[in-house]
């Protein structure tokens, strides 16, 4: 019978990508285990547990920020692996997110949308943060484009991102009167969700159009703030759940005897998460993007193309020849694009009946909808709808 090993985890969970980590470490252990897990919830400035400083166990893996945890680790001698990479440890090996790889996502992902100015929204001195943006900085940069970074001040002390984060929600005015600054429209990524949403409720208190005017992506896709968020956020996915996964691997080989690698593993993003605040294509025509940004509020309350002229104050030909320009489409086919995608996230993220969905997206009577949809889409809502629910399945 396999030997159950003891593991103590010392990684908080009230952020979805620590529970990632978790679920990583927790899937790894019911293939390769079995492990009994020792698991306190804890913050990085919290002291020690009580139950580690005489703790008998085989294996260590920890978010490693401070160095009062490392000194303990030290003096325990246990395997241990590091999930935050902030120190170089001496027979601690770490993994850590690929920050370039992020940053270039974001900033690919704006790019492809169309923006030609850019910024970045980060928590200064935090270091992760300060990763991304020179990253970010740096890869846009060198492709010709000019980026605007807030707050490029380092504190004079050590801060945690918990203090920064609480500093910025009482910076609101601030950072709206920064962003009404730059050139629109402005792709800007933020260092993590909380950051983005911050920038979001800013924009929003502020009159400042999201995504038309501002498109804002975050990183970490936790779905709660995302979701949140107005309008909900997009963000990258920096498959967090691998890194457990290969940090508990890590750990088992180090039990086993084997050395730990001598670098640093970086683990690569999934992929941009897209949401509405960058569910956009970049246009310098103001008046184009004001229609846009009416049409995506308000194309499923049965709005026509008129409407959208009475909002702009345009004639409908003007507003034709501007939308073919800017966007190779009419505005028709603009609200349709909308409603389309609203009628996908319902049957993909509720359990509404087809005629409530079809009432939210303004179609009268609900075969209108369903023969609306499969004719765009090749499926009829309820294959759409279980197809989607498939996927989900681990």
């Amino acid at each position: 019978m396999a030997k159950r090993l003891r593991i103590a985890l010392l990684i908080g969970s009230t952020r979805r990508y620590r529970r990632d980590l978790l679920c990583g470490i927790a899937a790894y252990a019911r293939t390769h285990g079995p492990w009994s897990f020792y698991h306190q919830e804890r913050a990085p400035s919290d002291a020690i547990p009580a139950w580690l400083k005489n703790w008998q166990g085989d294996g260590i893996i920890a978010q490693i920020e401070n160095r009062k945890l490392i000194r303990h680790i030290r003096q325990l001698k246990l395997p241990t692996v590091d999930l935050f990479g902030l120190h170089e440890i001496e027979g601690v090996p770490a993994l850590d997110n690929d920050f370039q790889a992020v940053a270039h996502m974001a900033a690919d992902h704006l790019i492809e949308r169309g923006f030609e100015h850019f910024a970045y929204c980060g928590l200064s001195g935090v270091h992760y943060s300060d990763l991304y943006g020179t990253h970010f900085e740096q890869y846009l940069t060198q492709s010709g484009y000019d980026v605007s970074v807030y707050d490029r001040r380092q504190p004079s002390h050590a801060v945690t991102a918990s203090t920064v984060e609480t500093r910025g929600l009482l910076r609101e005015d601030t950072l709206a009167a920064w962003i009404e600054s730059l050139p629109k429209p402005l792709g800007l990524m933020a260092c993590n969700d909380l950051r983005a949403q911050q920038v979001l409720t800013a924009c929003g208190e502020h009159g400042i159009a999201v995504p038309d005017e501002v498109a804002v992506v975050g990183a970490d896709n936790d779905e709660v703030l995302c979701e949140l968020s107005d309008p909900p956020l997009s963000s990258i996915d920096p498959n967090a759940k691998k890194m457990g996964y290969e940090a508990a691997a890590m750990l088992e080989r180090m039990i086993e005897g084997q050395d730990p690698p001598d670098e640093k593993t970086l683990i690569k993003p999934l992929g941009v998460v897209v949401r509405q605040s960058t569910d956009v294509l970049a246009v310098a025509d103001r008046t184009v993007a004001a229609a846009m940004h009416f049409i995506r509020q308000r194309a499923c309350d049965g709005i026509g193309v008129e409407d959208v002229c009475r909002h702009v104050r345009i004639s409908r030909s003007t507003l034709e020849r501007r939308f073919t320009k800017f966007l190779g489409r009419s505005p028709k086919a603009e609200i349709l694009r909308v409603q389309l995608q609203r009628i996908k996230q319902f049957l993909t993220e509720t359990n509404y009946p087809l005629v409530k969905i079809a009432k939210l997206v303004g179609f009268s009577h609900v075969e209108n909808m369903c023969n609306f949809f499969k004719s765009r889409t090749g499926r009829t809502p309820g294959r759409y709808r279980k197809e989607s629910q498939l996927q989900k399945l681990p």
